[in-house]
């Protein structure tokens, strides 16, 4: 692997046979970075990824007053939560293109307490300021969120002042016990509905919070990770899908469980939820990880990919049932998962549907230009709010390398080509698609990723670890 600054070329080897550890969930980490400063106490957090998009909820805490203590070394993050309280009442926040920074934070000071008056300004990057937020303000302001779109777009920078009920506030005579009621569209980003979970134990000690989805929930396993990390930190939230359950809980068999929580489901965080302070290990970044379990599949030969299992908290696990159904082998252990495909097995084409791992859509769009047969991508529309189009993207950067490809609303089809072409990749300033398209090189000669510095938004060592296979 050989490249200057501005761009990279990807040198092909032969069959791969490695173990890697990926760097810990971004995912992961901004929740409970989060979290833990809404906890009551100090928490350590382990495994902490140190990247772009982790540096920026870092900084955005710092400058609210929260104290962090920060182990690079070790991946390790102590925190001193303050209990719903916010020290700093006026900020302005560059969160750059971290949309977990952007709208996490947007719904946490929409809805903390605040002794006084509050100015805080949310902004980014020019691609920020194009990926809309108005469905999460709209479902903020009936839990008293003051705070609007600085323009009339629908999208940052986001001005907040301060919530006028208060926590205590709606406890007037008549309204206790009374549950208070908001819905947020699903069908955008599951980040608004994840943001407005984290937040609702800020507002009343003596209502339940019912969160209503409206329409179809993209990226459902998100949601069921946020759930997770709030019970470790003292907070139940209570499912009910009315196609799944009659008696208000959500129910875990493989029937029951949705992939996309919609239609009439709510979720309930009881009155009196508070967090508290614990210690809490960061999973390694299972998106991170396609990136590798792609290689094999590619390259042919075994990867292992320590510290993440079948039961994960992360949806993107489910990636590597993909490449099995492309003709992959997959062997789960409790620490470990291995993907191997034996070079005389050929990659097939498949058709599926990847709205609850939809980060990893651009993994498998590069795996398919190596397989036998069109592959077709569906049900994720979503992916085009990212941090570009990314379903646009694909396309055209997959004609690069000779394959024809119909974009459709939801998804994509892919055939392969009969001879793959040489091809500098345009990145978009998106991390996934340096990394998925680094992949390619890895068995055709002469591809070479464009600011490869984008990967550094969550995997800054990512071609380092990618030249040690």
């Amino acid at each position: 692997m050989s490249g200057l600054s501005d761009s990279i070329k990807i040198l092909p080897r032969g069959p791969i046979d490695a173990t890697v550890v990926p760097p810990g969930s971004k995912s992961l980490t901004n929740r409970a970075l989060l979290i833990a400063a809404l906890a009551k106490g100090e928490s350590v957090l382990d495994g902490v990824l140190d990247s772009d998009d982790t540096r920026i909820m870092f900084e955005a805490l710092r400058t609210l007053g929260f104290s962090l203590d920060h182990d690079p070394k070790h991946h390790r993050m102590r925190v001193l939560g303050l209990g719903g309280s916010v020290p700093e009442t006026a900020a302005e926040l560059d969160v750059g293109n971290s949309g977990t920074t952007a709208r996490f934070l947007t719904a946490a000071l929409a809805l903390a307490k605040h002794s006084g008056e509050v100015r805080y300004r949310i902004f980014g990057k020019e691609r920020m300021h194009q990926r809309p937020i108005r469905d999460l303000i709209a479902a903020l302001k009936p839990l008293g969120g003051n705070l609007r779109c600085e323009n009339a777009d629908g999208c940052p920078p986001v001005l907040i002042g301060r919530n006028p009920y208060g926590q205590t506030d709606w406890n007037t005579p008549g309204s206790e016990g009374r549950p208070i009621v908001a819905s947020v569209a699903g069908n955008v980003s599951s980040q608004f509905l994840s943001a407005l979970m984290i937040a609702a134990p800020l507002i009343s000690s003596r209502n339940d919070v019912v969160l209503k989805i409206e329409g179809t929930l993209v990226s459902f396993p998100y949601i069921a990770m946020t759930a997770s990390i709030m019970h470790s930190f003292g907070v139940e939230c209570h499912f009910f899908d009315p196609k799944c359950d009659s008696d208000g809980g959500l129910k875990n068999d493989s029937d029951c469980t949705p992939l996309r929580f919609s239609r009439g489901g709510t979720i309930t965080i009881p009155q009196g939820s508070a967090y508290s302070a614990r210690n809490y290990a960061i999973e390694p970044d299972a998106s991170a990880a396609s990136y590798f379990f792609a290689a094999a599949a590619v390259c042919g030969g075994r990867v292992t990919v320590r510290g993440l299992n079948k039961d994960s908290l992360q949806g993107d696990v489910g990636f590597v049932e993909c490449l099995r159904q492309m003709g992959c082998e997959v062997e789960y252990s409790s620490d470990a998962i291995t993907l191997r495909r034996e070079l005389d097995r050929p990659l097939r084409g498949i058709t599926v549907d990847m709205n609850p791992i939809s980060d990893t859509v651009q993994t498998l769009a590069v795996v398919a230009l190596f397989a036998e047969g069109p592959t077709r991508i569906v049900n994720a529309k979503h992916i085009r709010y990212k941090e570009t189009d990314r379903i646009a993207a694909l396309a055209a950067e997959l004609r690069k390398l000779g394959a024809v490809v119909e974009e459709f609303e939801d998804g994509l089809s892919i055939v392969p080509p009969r001879e793959r072409q040489f091809a500098e990749i345009d990145t978009y300033d998106d991390h996934r698609m340096g990394m998925s398209f680094a992949i390619a090189g890895l068995r055709e000669p002469g591809i070479v990723i464009r600011d490869p510095k984008c990967t550094e938004k969550t995997y800054p060592r990512f071609f380092e670890d990618l030249d040690r296979l």
